[in-house]
Formats: structure tokens, sequence, C-alpha cells
């Protein structure tokens, strides 16, 4: 069923930018893994496959969109994204938080520094206030215009 909030989600996620596009994804994979760490302690195995089944899908995005060759440090990240994805399915299959927590304690700070770098890029993007020229300053002090 395609409710007001399902709306209001598509409709973000189409009109973001990409650099927020990515911390959406990263907040998301963050959830998804707490909640799972959170449901595997609570002996919830479904839940918490569930939830590590959604944090995958995001890195498998991730993975999919990722140019190795757009810059020099993303086959370092590329190592970090498959390997992340290795110890999702194998927290996934043993339900062990301990291992699910150590993946959220590697998503988080890679969450935190695509922040930072999407904070960089939109105070780049937004154009400095124009100063007026003389003429216009003079203009406007001599009350003409």
């Amino acid at each position: 069923m395609y409710d007001v909030r399902s709306r209001y989600l598509a409709d973000t996620v189409a009109t973001v930018g990409s650099e927020r596009l990515l911390t959406m994804l990263y907040d998301r994979m963050l959830l998804d893994v707490e909640r799972a760490e959170a449901a595997q302690r609570a002996g919830d195995r479904i839940e918490g496959t569930a939830q590590l089944t959604h944090a995958q899908e995001i890195l498998s995005e991730l993975i999919a969109s990722l140019d190795v060759d757009a810059w020099d440090g993303a086959p370092g990240l590329m190592s970090i994204y498959t390997y992340l994805l290795a110890e999702l399915i194998e927290a996934s299959m043993t339900a062990d938080p301990d291992r699910t927590a150590a993946c959220r304690d590697v998503i988080g700070p890679l969450r935190e520094a695509w922040h930072g770098a999407a904070d960089v890029v939109a105070r780049a993007a937004v154009p400095a206030p124009r100063q007026p020229v003389a003429s216009e300053m003079l203009v406007g002090e001599l009350g003409v215009g």
C-alpha cells in the first residue's frame, strides 16, 4: 500500500542531491545494523536477519555504484565494503551480536566521514553573497535610485 509516508520518502529521495543521498544510505545502514544487534541480543533471530538483510542490500548498492577508477581511495573503500558485506552475511547466518557490533563499529566512522564530506560539498555549492559594486553603494547612499 502506498501511503503518505512512503510518498514523502520517495519525493525526498528523488529530490535530494547525490551527496545527501549517500549520507541517507549510511544513516539507514547504521540504523539497520544497530537494530539487528539489539534483536540478536534479545534472541530475535528473525528480526535480526531482516535488519541485516536490508543493510546488506544498501551495501550492495554502494558497491555497485562505487567507481574504483574515480579516485585513489576508491579501491580501499571497495575493500572495506566487501569486507563489511561478508561480515554482515556471516553475522546474519550465525546471529552473532558481537560480529554485528563489529560491523557497526566500522560503519559508524565511515558514516561520519561521508557526512563531513557532504557538508563540505554543500557549503561549496552555496554562492557567497554578492558584494555591491562602488556605483551601487553611492546610489544607495545618495538616496538616488
